[in-house]
């Protein structure tokens, strides 16, 4: 009876059932000792369609209810570690979904942790998505997991930049080494990797785990990373409990940091009897230029945390250097009194508590893998011009002070999925809400300036002037340039706020600076998306708004003067879009000047060049390589008999046989008709002629077997030659003469042989 039906619902309704979901434990073993220390929980679905945990998460993902699938198997980990001995000594891995920590409340994350037996020792694995989409959750969620007497590690480090940047803030009692760094060729990318990885590891104390280890090859090159802990199938498959035969250790971990203190400012985590500078404003403004220009120097690996006391300081500069940053670092926060939760697009803020003693401060915190400096100051409340001001300030390069500083602002930052705006500040209380008796020479009334009238209505830029002293601030004037612009009749917009122009389209930061403006009597300028008529036809509208205040200083009115700026964003969008298309055609030309469009292979010139980086490592390095000629028996009758298509088809299974035999690193491509050929790296000298032919007939034997062509079953063969390096040639052009040789003579041996 099939328990499990094909419909995916039902599927994945069974797996959620109690007793659906079940885990099994790879062991985790001392790379010195060969003792198995800790086990990873690694969930399974039933028996069915969505046994394999990447179809379970995916069903679950796509039908919204992956939180609860991921506590099921947080449950049956803890449980599955009971019911099978994993406790003390040993540690058992738990994971968390990055995609769950955006939304679930954490609580119902820890909550199984509190009746969890005191002898299942558990180390937290997560990524460093999690902390970029949810990071004041998640450094808090860390700090309770440590206070449980957890730990944490900080899964495929290396698969991203960003998991370096966040290093120094988890500060992870283990960091698991991405599987690639342990089975790829070492490149300048795996050494970025491990110079930060080893950075942090010799600084704290932390573990450095290696997984993908699946033969000696993989073992040794994870001992040259500086792995001491290692996991793969060279150690054990998955299973339902211990690991059978293998001496088990403890895992020890790095004493815990301390964990930083609750609401601190980053001014207030420099420590007691540091220095601290007096100065103004505008050598704060070069020295945060500075910090910010190292931030862009150190690329991807860098995390920038900023506060800006208040929105009005996010200047026009300001935005346009925070834009570079978010393009060339891996994380960017900005915080100040009035700024949205999303100043720009990428960089990250917060909604600050009205008493919360960033809104003081002026800070500047970056933080890599090998840099560390923070420009931390307070604004002392001088009056007088605004580069004049003064503040006390220190500039620290102490690692730990950074890192608490940056820890201090990045738990202010407001999660990225669901986050909405703030709602906009309330008007300042010296801001009259009825008329005001006091005229102002602006003001357009029925008895107002002739001259001005005449002047504001010849102008081609649009004009609009709304009184701030009567409620819901409504425009009092409109020019004959705005009634064209706006696509509607004065009488239909005097007396209206003109925010029913705006488009639900428009940036709400760009809209939330120009409230934050207004309410601080300033002039802005910013380009919004209108609706124009009653067709409410998309305009963009660059407008600058300029107050203006009566003989007692008290703001009356604001003049707006719109241009519209359509052609110029959709030419600036165009071009953009040009840009990315040319990379597109750019990108599939090579493509296809590397590429069996047939089978997706590459070609012989794709082929011959990576044959050439493999010689090259062969003649520098202490192994060898072999290159494997291809031939298909049999294959002119099918494509003869069946037709082109047929043979089209026919070919396309070969090539995904061959692939299927074949390691990892070794190198596939089609030749061309019915002809491939095979690269064979990181061979030992002494056996690779034995290995290679060995791979050869193996590939022969694979491709012997039925294959289905135009819906019928057919049978080929292949016959495959052998070159060896340096043996049987040094180049890639007498490689392939050997190979074809040899191939050649095989064939001959067999003619009148080969199946039809």
């Amino acid at each position: 009876m099939d328990l499990f039906p094909e419909h995916p619902g039902s599927a994945l309704e069974a797996a959620l059932a109690p007793g659906g979901v079940h885990s099994v434990f790879q062991p985790i073993v001392e790379l010195d000792t060969g003792r198995v220390v800790a086990y990873e929980a690694l969930a399974r679905g039933p028996e069915g369609p969505l046994e394999r945990p990447d179809q379970l998460f995916a069903a679950a993902r796509a039908a919204g209810r992956l939180a609860e699938l991921d506590e099921l198997c947080r449950a049956a980990a803890f449980r599955g570690a009971v019911e099978q001995g994993l406790l003390a000594p040993l540690t058992v891995f738990v994971n968390v979904e990055p995609e769950v920590l955006d939304s679930a409340p954490l609580d119902d994350l820890l909550a199984i942790a509190e009746g969890a037996p005191r002898n299942l020792r558990v180390v937290l694995e997560i990524t460093e998505r999690a902390l970029a989409a949810r990071p004041a959750e998640l450094l808090r969620t860390v700090e309770r997991v440590r206070s449980l007497g957890w730990g944490v590690a900080v899964d495929d480090v290396g698969a991203d930049s960003m998991s370096l940047a966040f290093l120094p803030l988890l500060s992870p009692d283990v960091i698991k080494l991405d599987l690639r760094l342990v089975q790829d060729r070492p490149g300048p990318a795996v050494a970025e990797i491990m110079n930060a990885v080893n950075a942090h590891a010799e600084r704290t104390g932390a573990l450095v785990l290696a997984e993908g280890i699946e033969n000696e090859e993989h073992l040794a090159t994870a001992r040259a990373l500086g792995a001491t802990l290692g996991q793969g199938w060279l150690f054990g498959r998955p299973g339902p409990g211990a690991a059978p035969g293998l001496p088990a250790g403890e895992l020890v971990l790095a004493p815990a940091p301390a964990a930083a203190a609750v609401d601190t400012s980053p001014f207030g985590c420099l420590p007691a009897g540091v220095p601290l500078r007096r100065s103004v404003k505008s050598l704060l403004i070069e020295l945060s230029k500075q910090l910010e220009r190292e931030a862009m120097r150190l690329g991807e690996t860098c995390v920038v945390a900023s506060t800006f006391q208040e929105a009005r300081h996010f200047t026009p500069s300001t935005i346009q250097r925070y834009r570079d940053l978010v393009e060339r670092t891996g994380f960017v926060c900005a915080l100040g009194e009035d700024l949205p939760v999303e100043p720009l697009p990428g960089v990250r803020g917060a909604a600050l508590d009205p008493s919360d003693p960033v809104r003081g401060e002026w800070d500047v915190v970056v933080l890599s893998p090998h840099f560390s400096a923070a420009l931390l100051a307070r604004d002392l409340g001088d009056d007088g011009p605004d580069l004049e001001r003064s503040f006390e300030y220190a500039l620290t390069y102490d690692r730990a002070t950074v890192i608490r500083a940056a820890h201090a602002l990045l738990t202010r930052v407001v999660p990225r999925t669901g986050a909405a705006l703030p709602a906009a500040p309330q008007r300042p209380a010296h801001t009259s809400t009825a008329p005001s008796a006091a005229p102002d020479r602006l003001h357009i009334g029925p008895d107002g300036d002739t001259l001005l009238r005449s002047a504001l209505a010849a102008t081609t830029s649009g004009v609009t002037i709304a009184d701030m002293r009567l409620p819901d601030q409504p425009l009092i004037y409109v020019n004959d340039a705005f009634e064209t612009l706006a696509g509607l009749s004065r009488d239909d917009v005097l007396g209206r706020n003109c925010r029913f122009l705006q488009s639900p389209d428009t940036d709400p930061a760009a809209v939330a600076r120009i409230r934050a403006a207004i309410d601080r009597g300033e002039e802005c300028r910013e380009t919004v998306l209108n609706l124009r008529g009653t067709d409410r036809e998309p305009w963009w509208n660059e407008i600058h708004l300029a107050p203006v205040f009566d003989s007692d200083g008290v703001l009356v009115q604001y003049i707006g003067v719109q241009h519209d700026v359509t052609a110029r964003v959709l030419a600036e969008r165009a071009l953009l879009q040009e840009r990315d298309r040319n990379r597109a055609f750019l990108t599939r030309i090579e493509e296809l000047a590397y590429t069996d469009p047939l089978t997706g292979l590459p070609n012989r010139r794709r082929l011959e060049e990576q044959m050439e980086t493999a010689l090259w490592d062969a003649r520098s390095g202490s192994d060898t390589v072999a290159l494997l000629f291809v031939d298909l028996n049999g294959f002119k009758a099918v494509n003869d008999e069946l037709g082109h298509a047929a043979g089209d088809e026919l070919l396309q299974a070969v090539a995904r046989t061959l692939r299927t035999r074949l390691r990892r690193g070794d190198l596939l491509s089609r030749l061309g008709g019915d002809e491939f050929l095979v690269a064979l790296p990181g061979l030992a000298p002494e056996s690779a002629a034995t290995e290679a032919r060995r791979v050869a007939d193996d590939l022969s034997a694979a491709v012997g077997v039925e294959m289905e062509a135009a819906g019928r079953e057919v049978r080929i063969s292949a016959s495959v030659g052998v070159a060896v390096y340096p043996a049987d040639g040094e180049e890639f052009g007498a490689l392939l003469h050997s190979a074809d040789m040899d191939m050649y003579a095989r064939k001959s041996s067999r003619r009148g042989l080969v199946p039809r």
